[in-house]
Order: C-alpha cells, then structure tokens, then sequence
C-alpha cells in the first residue's frame, strides 16, 4: 500500500520571492516533473491593485492556458491581511484571467510580518478563516482558492486551528510549511506535524520543507501521509530533483546524481533569457544568487560559488562557470 502511495502524487513548484520569477518557472519546468507552479506573492494592502501589478508577478496570464511554456499550469498568490482587499483583489486575478487563487499565510520575512502579512495572521485562526473566506466567496467557485501555511508562529499550538480555518473558509487545498515562522528554514522540517494537520481536515493536504532528494522525498511522503509534496529552494539547488522524483515514480529506477556541467548549463540559459531585458550588472546578481542557492548541500557547487562569488562581468562569469576541459551541455528536456 505504502509504495501504491508514493509512486503517485503530484508535485508542485513553491514560489520564492525576489528568486522564482517566469523565467526561472520556465527553465524548472521545461523537464517533466513539476505539475503546478505558484507566482511569487502579489502584496495587498487596501485597494485593487492595476492590471501591471498582475501582469509583472504573472506574465503567463497573457497566455492561454495559463501555463510555462512547457504547459505547467501558474497559480496566481496574494498576500495581505484586509479580507475586503483580498477579495477586490482575487475578483481582479480572476477577471485577468486567473486559473487559482493561492493565499499566503507562510512568509517568515520580518518586514512583511511587521506589516501584518504572511505568517502573522497564524496567530489568529480567525483572521485566517476570515482571509479566505472573503476570497472564496468573492470567487464564488469560478476558480478554486487555495492557502499555504506554517505549523504557526511561535510555536505549534495553532497549527491545527489554522489549517481548520483555512478550510473552514473555503480553500480547495492547502500547503503546510512543516516549521513554524520563527523556525525559519532551519533544519528539520516537521514532517510528521504536517501529518497530524491532516488527520484534522478533509481537504488535500500537500507537505513542503527540506525535500532535497529522491530520500527525503520518500521519508516526507511516509510520515505526513501526504500524497502531494511542494518544492522550492531544493528545486534551485537541484533543476532535477523534480524530474528525479518522476522518473522514479514513473519507472521505479534511480536517475544519475546531478552534475556541476548540468546544474552550470541552467546558469548559462537562466542568464542569456535575463540579459535580453536586465542590464548585466543585474543579471550577475541573479546568477550568483541562484548559484548560492546551488551549494547547499552540495560540497562541489559550494565550490564553484567560492571561485566565482567575486566576479562581477557577466560573460566572464558564464565563461568560468565550467573549466575550459568541459563544456555544459545545453539544458534541454529529458
């Protein structure tokens, strides 16, 4: 039953502020492994935000499907606080296009916490409840709306409160972060707390927090009973541990380790699509910071991080990106 279980399920692309934009979406998705993918937060405060304020965090919804160019369907997600702005907001998503509205109650960032967004709101199930349930009823299930969430602020206490709330509100779905706010990202994610959120709701409940490899994804799967997972920063260090997991799921057999040649190959590609429209002082600032991302847990990207970190012209920093002995090979699908 356990390997019925893990040899399905779906697996999403979890947004990263300020790091996963649709180019990024682009190149992580061009390989089978991905099924949806989720836009860096669109900020709400207490008025309908213009069409360009959708438009820059959600380029894909010019396009029909909603999707990367590789057919990876894009959820749209806001964040914010004032339940009658959400929805103003989710009705202007969805009239632009929208094919799900996500709600983020997950950011640990201390300035939009201080700002009363994001994982403050765990503090108060109800103002979580009240959240999406503005959305939901603005949306009136023309399209679905679903929420991430910690295992709550301070401590867990709420974690099961909150989630009850979100589905309370109307949410399809929901996404547990298994740390709370003040954990960070430190290590371990709770994955078996996740577990104990789900047994108290009845709507799909997928696991996110430290799957960075085809074993984590195993353990996460098995101690939160989740059939979904979502990945982010561990996407970033590995372009293929997405396409890792399917291929095992799909085959039950174990992909090649990811090379330094292939991870520098998605640089290349990630900065020849930014510098058609960034200036190349920009470009290199993207491409050391998703190099940073690369090294964890990974002593041969650290590495390469290490030679590189202080170059500051961009086509000398793509050229040393792999010894003049190797070349990167293009980043193309499987």
């Amino acid at each position: 039953m356990v390997v019925n279980l893990l040899h399905k399920g779906k697996i999403g692309l979890a947004p990263m502020e300020g790091v996963i934009d649709s180019l990024t979406r682009d190149l992580l998705t061009r390989q089978p492994g991905f099924d949806w993918s989720v836009t860096e937060f669109v900020r709400v405060v207490d008025t309908r935000l213009p069409p360009r304020v959708f438009y820059k965090h959600c380029p894909e919804l010019t396009e029909r499907p909603v999707a990367t160019p590789s057919g990876v369907p894009v959820h749209l997600q806001l964040l914010g606080s004032v339940p009658q702005a959400l929805a103003d907001n989710a009705r202007q998503a969805l009239a632009l296009g929208a094919i799900s509205v996500d709600l983020n109650f997950g950011c640990p960032a201390k300035l939009v916490n201080r700002h009363d967004g994001g994982a403050s709101l765990l503090r108060q199930p109800d103002r979580v409840y009240q959240a999406v349930k503005a959305v939901a009823d603005a949306l009136d299930g023309e399209i679905p709306v679903t929420a991430k969430i910690r295992l709550g602020f301070a401590n867990r206490r709420l974690a099961v409160a909150c989630a009850q709330a979100t589905e309370a509100g109307g949410a399809a779905r929901l996404v547990v972060h298994g740390r709370t706010r003040d954990e960070g990202y430190r290590p371990p994610a709770h994955w078996e707390w996740i577990g104990k959120v789900r047994h108290h709701v009845s709507i799909p409940v997928v696991a996110n927090g430290d799957i960075w490899t085809l074993e984590d994804y195993w353990k996460a799967r098995t101690l939160s009973g989740c059939r979904d997972v979502m990945l982010g920063r561990s996407a970033l260090a590995d372009p293929w541990l997405a396409p890792r997991i399917r291929h095992w799921q799909q085959t039950g057999e174990r992909l090649a380790e990811t090379t330094w040649e292939m991870r520098a190959s998605v640089l290349q590609e990630y900065a020849a699509l930014q510098r058609q429209h960034l200036p190349d002082r920009v470009v290199v600032s993207l491409v050391k910071q998703w190099l940073a991302q690369m090294r964890q847990g990974n002593a041969e990207a650290n590495q390469h991080f290490q030679r590189l970190k202080r170059l500051t012209d961009l086509d000398m920093l793509l050229e040393s990106l792999v010894p003049h002995t190797t070349a990167a090979q293009p980043y193309e699908p499987a």
